[in-house]
């Protein structure tokens, strides 16, 4: 009733449903106003968005005016709680916005597939009704003399068999289409209802011993990349694996990925290319290599072995003119194209061979090349990044479109019929022969950068989806007049894996200053450090950040939150913890270097519990020499910990070292508020939680 979803994807809003939404928004503006001014001024402008141009049902609606009405209660407690569900809500709504356009979408192909499936019986019919009357008339030009009308008549309906069987393959390729149309917006759906079992997680990119990916959970099941990939081919996994792994920022390609969610077709028909298999790039390029190491022979390619098949061509559709006009007897047509056969098929059959071998699993890849290029060469990009992919692809899809001609041709060998017509009519062997070796030398040196623009490509379409799908997202500030320094400050941060569970929490984070977060067990210091890490892993990407603001400077990030033994090595897990604070300070050695013609960038380490595998006196006493000894490098440091005495080190270091905590209350049950604040923790839980396991384990052996 509210909002009704065009054929582009775009919302259109019937009169009835803008009186509707134009008096909610009226009731909730007033409700606003009558809390608080300041928020008025603040969520105007969004929720007029969200109730006016958005699927807000009424539990939403009723949701949002009695979450204003709480604002005016004098409590801080109950004020920030119902900030944070005001804030869950907004997102909530968003959410539905799209899963509401996915779903719409889908229904509506699945109504077309129905009736493009109906049309199927129609083809089969004429097909075979067709074939049998140009059949018959072939017999009847043999058997009746002066019948020259039956070759006409057979001539007439295999040229009608012909456009019949062209238009049921046309129906059949809208069905497959249409079935992968759907299922991208099937797996989009399961998306964002946390099902992400349809895509690639990436653990073959997991490294434990990378700065950061392991700790932050950039591969693997449930991975930043297995939300993010969309990828169509295993070279565009590869592309997106590779910026995920770096923190190479490029504003170009932020604008790029921006320009792109603004185009959800187009997202959509590129990503239908990987439910029909993905494009084997590595097998590609080495076919491409065994099939350009070919040589043509010389005789099959020369100008006078043309000109002698042209003429022989010729012969042979002059004799069966003759003899469909009467003027010559039927059986010398037939003779000629029997001889046509032989002579092609024993000329071209070896070499023919050789190319079917090495061109075995091409064809498959080359027509979803074409595919992909074609739908890249019908954009007009304004981004310069894009325009610059698009550019580097002229030429491309007139080359890829030869090739898979030629490979269709080859593939269409095997049908016997089909060869005996097309060699014993045309010389078809010859011809593709030559095709071939026209495209070889023409387009085979580009063939490399055309498919690393298509990869390039592919992982842009997988970043902009990831974009399109999180409304709630917004753009990292990426500032350059900080070179040198860590600048990290965020409003409402929170961990994109959470979604409505995620409670938004502000940092600062200061140049070559340590923040030790205190707090007890399951408080959500790893959680907190971990939205820091991926975040800012997100804005060096290009991606949207999660949270209300995010402003960063450039630098180096690394990790160390989730150590693991690795006994079949012999490394201990106190082990493990000692080598990667080596792997630490070699980085950040390296970093302070830099590289020739750049200057050395800063480092950001977050680290969760240092040195955990030894008792409480050494790992405080090891804990403090390591900061003491890295604070004089050119790092910046946020360290969780649940050892209360090294945040005295902010008594020592007053202007580096700074206290934070996730506090709990303790009473009946933990109350967990999730929420940083300065200080240091005061309760710890873990011996009020073991004491609650030990009654339950008393309770129960009483029962028995």
């Amino acid at each position: 009733m509210y909002w009704i979803f065009g054929s582009d994807g775009t919302i259109t809003l019937p009169l009835i449903g803008k009186v509707v939404a134009a008096f909610r928004y009226s009731v909730i503006a007033k409700a606003i106003r009558i809390v608080n001014v300041r928020l008025f001024i603040v969520v105007r402008f969004e929720l007029f968005y969200y109730v006016c141009f958005s699927h807000v049902d009424f539990v939403n609606w009723l949701t949002i005016f009695f979450l204003l009405k709480l604002c005016k209660v004098k409590s801080n407690v109950v004020k920030n709680k119902t900030y944070q569900i005001l804030f869950l809500t907004f997102v909530n709504m968003k959410q539905k916005d799209r899963k509401a356009f996915y779903a719409s979408r889908k229904r509506e192909i699945e109504t077309s597939i129905r009736r493009y499936r109906s049309r199927n019986h129609g083809f089969i019919f004429a097909e075979i009704f067709t074939f049998l009357i140009a059949l018959g008339g072939v017999v009847l030009f043999t058997i009746l003399q002066n019948a020259s009308w039956t070759l006409w008549l057979a001539t007439l309906f295999l040229v009608a068999y012909v456009v019949v069987r062209r238009l049921d393959e046309l129906n059949d390729e809208q069905i497959v289409r249409s079935e992968s149309l759907a299922q991208v917006y099937e797996r989009e759906l399961a998306y964002l209802s946390g099902d992400f079992s349809s895509f690639d997680d990436g653990t073959r990119y997991m490294d434990a011993s990378h700065p950061f990916t392991t700790d932050l959970d950039v591969f693997g099941p449930l991975s930043l990349f297995q939300r993010i990939n969309r990828t169509v081919s295993l070279g565009g996994a590869d592309r997106l694996a590779a910026i995920l792994r770096s923190l190479n920022y490029q504003a170009e390609r932020s604008k790029a990925i921006n320009e792109l969610s603004e185009r959800e077709q187009f997202l959509t028909n590129f990503k239908t290319f990987g439910i029909r298999g993905r494009l084997e790039t590595v097998a590609v390029k080495r076919a491409m290599h065994d099939v350009c190491q070919l040589v043509m022979p010389r005789y099959l390619v020369s100008s006078v072995t043309l000109a002698v098949v042209v003429v022989l061509l010729l012969g042979l559709w002059a004799s069966i003119l003759l003899a469909a006009f009467g003027q010559c007897a039927a059986n010398i047509p037939v003779a000629y194209i029997v001889s046509m056969f032989f002579l092609t098929f024993f000329l071209c059959n070896g070499v023919l061979k050789r190319l079917q071998l090495a061109c075995d699993s091409l064809l498959k890849n080359v027509k979803t090349l074409v595919g992909l290029i074609r739908l890249i060469d019908d954009e007009e990009f304004l981004s310069s990044y894009n325009q610059t992919l698009y550019g580097h692809l002229k030429g491309a899809l007139s080359s890829f479109e030869a090739l898979a001609s030629i490979l269709q041709r080859l593939d269409r060998r095997g049908n016997i019929l089909g060869l005996l017509l097309l060699d014993g009519f045309f010389a078809g062997d010859f011809f593709i022969i030559r095709k071939f070796w026209q495209w070889q030398n023409r387009f085979q040196s580009h063939f490399s950068q055309w498919l690393d623009v298509v990869c390039q490509m592919d992982a842009l379409v997988s970043m902009a989806t990831f974009r399109y799908n999180e409304p709630n997202a917004v753009q990292a500030n990426v500032i350059d007049d900080a070179i040198g320094e860590v600048v990290y400050q965020a409003k409402e941060l929170y961990h994109p894996f959470l979604g409505n569970q995620a409670i938004p929490n502000d940092f600062v984070i200061n140049n070559r200053n340590y923040y030790i977060i205190t707090g007890a067990n399951m408080a959500g210091k790893s959680t907190f450090l971990r939205s820091l890490g991926i975040n800012y892993l997100l804005a060096m990407a290009g991606l949207p950040v999660f949270c209300k603001s995010l402003r960063v400077s450039r630098f180096h990030m690394f990790t160390s939150m989730r150590t693991t033994d690795d006994l079949s090595h012999g490394i201990s897990y106190f082990n493990a913890e000692l080598l990667r604070l080596k792997s630490l300070l070699q980085s950040v050695a390296s970093c302070d270097k830099g590289s020739e013609g750049s200057p050395s960038l800063p480092t950001l380490i977050i680290l969760d519990e240092i040195l955990k595998g030894t008792n409480s006196l050494d790992k405080l006493n090891g804990s403090r020499l390591f900061l003491e000894y890295i604070s004089h490098k050119n790092v910046t440091g946020v360290v969780a910990t649940h050892d209360l005495e090294l945040s005295k080190m902010s008594e020592n270091y007053p202007d580096r070292f700074h206290n934070y905590c996730f506090e709990i209350e303790l009473g009946k049950t933990v109350s967990y508020s999730y929420l940083v604040t300065k200080g240091v923790a005061r309760n710890q839980n873990a011996t009020y939680l073991l004491r609650e396991i030990l009654n339950e384990a008393e309770d129960e052996n009483k029962k028995m």
